[in-house]
């Protein structure tokens, strides 16, 4: 088990540049918190492993939690597949909640799955405060297919398929398997109200949390990209938090044509209209951006 899990982690190069130190209030770096996608981990010195040594080298001083969900790279790894979305929501929210470095407020950056992941901290955790979120290709509205999972051939990627198919919203299924907690389903809209254990509570499907909505609003920027050649996200409008119609699954609406933002139930619009909404888009596959689109998209989003 631990070799075919260790063969999912992404190797996707993610380039970084040097910048001078981001400073806080308290003339200090604004420290950044770092979750992984799915198949990732924490560690892996190909991705987020290489993430976090090239900020730390290229922002002097700058403290960064690269986070793990588990007691080692293997549990970390697997918990992205089979640990309950929300049990690792609360894991994170009570590990910030006992760093005295985060206490003045943390930046965030969320890779894939990770960034809704971070939403739903920002959501329902509010100390420490998140200031910046940033969302590299995660998927906001869910996902409606999985078709290119890391680790194509491994026998989890077509194991996730096949549970997904039989059944996202049975208890089983969503209760045992991240993606499933995430899979939105338009054909069956009111079972993905009813049943997702996940999405459908930090999207206010079923009901307006004003708490969620307060706490989304504290933030100073939520920053979204879309990777425009993504053979990954499905459908990739979900970056950008628009997805496929409801009743049908070949037309998508952006987010400012969904009921979330026309009744504002999350708040969105109202920090659209403050500027905080940031839409960014890069030319490349899933996770996949050049040194020098970094530096002129996402460095100064951290200044």
């Amino acid at each position: 088990m631990a070799a075919v899990l260790l063969g999912l982690l992404l190797a996707a190069p993610v380039l970084l540049v040097s910048s001078d130190p981001v400073r806080g209030s308290a003339n200090r770096t604004v420290p950044l918190v770092l979750w992984h996608g799915m198949g990732d981990s924490c560690c892996n010195p190909l991705s987020l492993g290489f993430l976090k040594k090239t900020i730390e080298e290229e922002i002097p001083g700058i403290y960064v939690i690269s986070l793990m969900i588990g007691k080692n790279v293997v549990e970390d790894t697997e918990s992205g597949f089979f640990l309950d979305v929300n049990t690792q929501v609360s894991m994170v929210c009570r590990q910030l909640a006992q760093d005295p470095e985060l206490q003045g407020g943390y930046n965030a950056m969320g890779l894939s799955q990770g960034a809704q992941f971070l939403r739903a901290v920002a959501q329902r955790c509010p100390s420490p405060p998140m200031r910046t979120l940033i969302s590299v290709g995660g998927q906001h509205q869910g996902v409606y297919g999985l078709p290119r999972c890391p680790g194509e051939h491994s026998y989890i990627c077509n194991m996730i398929r096949e549970a997904l198919n039989r059944g996202a919203y049975s208890d089983l299924v969503q209760k045992h398997l991240v993606q499933a907690q995430y899979w939105h389903d338009p054909l069956n809209d009111d079972l993905y109200r009813k049943y997702s254990l996940f999405l459908a509570d930090i999207n206010q499907e079923r009901f307006v949390n004003e708490t969620y909505k307060k706490n989304l609003q504290q933030l100073k920027k939520f920053v979204m990209v879309k990777f425009l050649q993504d053979t990954v996200v499905d459908p990739v409008d979900s970056e950008w938090f628009g997805f496929l119609k409801t009743g049908q699954a070949k037309e998508t609406e952006t987010l400012q044509d969904s009921v979330l933002y026309k009744e504002d139930r999350l708040g969105l619009a109202a920090m659209d209209e403050a500027g905080k909404l940031v839409f960014l888009s890069s030319d490349g596959d899933h996770l996949q951006f050049s040194e020098g689109w970094f530096q002129q998209n996402l460095l100064p989003l951290l200044k």
